[in-house]
């Protein structure tokens, strides 16, 4: 898994800005919400479900993401994965931050 398939990945997804900000990391965005990382120390940091978060750093291939863990983001590398299973991850991330948007906010960017 490459930034590029990262960014090909995130942008396939509804309503998803991509800006480049903290030192040159990608930051995907649903609704002005970070949804996702790429770029940290090489790596990709996302929003994860608090079991997604338990079975992904307690013996899968992520660690508990910098200055993020508290709100169950995940850090994993990208050489270490699969493209396949990054995009599945990408879409949850998208589908949780996107969820927490107001009716409005939704029905503006074609999530609702």
């Amino acid at each position: 898994m490459t930034r590029d398939d990262v960014n090909a990945a995130a942008l396939a997804l509804p309503a998803v800005t991509r800006i480049v900000q903290w030192g040159g990391s990608d930051v995907y965005k649903v609704g002005g919400k970070v949804f996702a990382i790429c770029g940290l120390g090489g790596g990709l940091s996302f929003k994860v479900t608090e079991i997604g978060f338990m079975a992904l750093t307690e013996g899968g291939p992520g660690r508990q993401a910098p200055y993020l863990a508290r709100g169950h983001w995940v850090a994993v590398e990208l050489g270490e994965v699969d493209a396949a299973e990054v995009s599945d991850w990408l879409a949850t991330s998208h589908a949780l931050v996107a969820a927490k948007l107001t009716r409005i906010q939704k029905r503006e960017l074609g999530l609702a």
